[in-house]
């Protein structure tokens, strides 16, 4: 909370402000007061042997970089459709079901597909270079954009990477922890994934919002500005799913292909019961 509250008081106070500076300081010292504690706790919240599995580790830096990414362009690509082409929210909100769509139809009618062929790294590798590519495209989209020419494909892009890279994400972050620590990794992918999405909704809407400002007082015209903000904040997506590429590549062990389970056949005498 400190973290964000930082970050979000910059668009008033500035980066180097005593104002931000503490706040951010209050939060790091926590987390390391939080780090000690769990190190030396006899039952411990958070046991840090779970962070010896690569994977796991993994996973969850690359799900706290995407999931920063995908929820600060959810708020982003919204403000840009109402506040820049001048979009109603039940508009803006219809804009965005293709890429629920498209991550509803991936996810559940052909991950499972690829991710037996391919292996669950090469999947989630696929998923976030579509993630990135789509927020590069956005970065160019015109003050004027028309919907269909501008903002369809990435739009689409974006849930097929989506659709991709969340199963990948949960089944690498579950895949290198012990039946004893499941619960453990299943919470911890959890808060992670809450934790991206507050930082990532206070980095890129901050990061935008100070964009917009400067240009206004050069004397830059409102939409303008305003859509100069918002291709700022697209940049600073595309950069952090550059990041979980590259988390991915480095840090995750490389899982192959997913092959169907063995068909056996029962004894000749194993009695079979049909029950109406």
């Amino acid at each position: 909370m400190l973290g964000v509250y930082a970050i979000v008081g910059t668009a008033r106070y500035g980066w180097n402000s005593a104002h931000t500076l503490l706040a951010a300081a209050a939060a790091v010292a926590l987390l390391v007061a939080f780090v000690i504690r769990q190190a030396k706790a006899h039952t411990p919240l958070l046991p840090l042997r779970i962070f010896s599995a690569r994977n796991v580790t993994g996973a969850n830096l690359a799900q706290l970089l995407v999931i920063a990414a995908a929820f600060g362009f959810q708020v982003t690509i919204t403000l840009y459709m109402q506040r820049v082409l001048g979009y109603g929210a039940a508009a803006s909100g219809l804009g965005l079901l293709p890429t629920a769509a498209v991550i509803g139809t991936v996810s559940l009618g052909f991950s499972a597909r690829i991710a037996a062929r391919f292996g669950q790294r090469a999947m989630l590798s696929a998923g976030l270079v579509l993630i990135a590519a789509a927020l590069a495209i956005l970065t160019q989209v015109p003050v004027h954009a028309s919907y269909p020419a501008h903002l369809l494909l990435p739009l689409l892009m974006f849930g097929a990477g989506g659709g991709l890279t969340l199963p990948a994400l949960a089944s690498l972050g579950m895949s290198g922890a012990t039946p004893s620590d499941a619960g453990l990794a299943s919470g911890l992918f959890n808060t992670t994934q809450q934790t991206g999405a507050a930082l990532g909704v206070a980095v890129l809407s901050t990061l935008a919002a100070t964009r917009t400002a400067s240009l206004h007082a050069t004397g830059a015209g409102t939409a303008p500005a305003l859509a100069a903000g918002y291709h700022l904040a697209f940049a600073a997506g595309a950069g952090l799913a550059v990041a979980a590429i590259i988390v991915t590549a480095t840090v995750l062990r490389r899982t192959g292909p997913v092959p169907p389970p063995p068909a056996t056949a029962a004894p000749a005498d194993t009695p079979y019961r049909v029950s109406g």
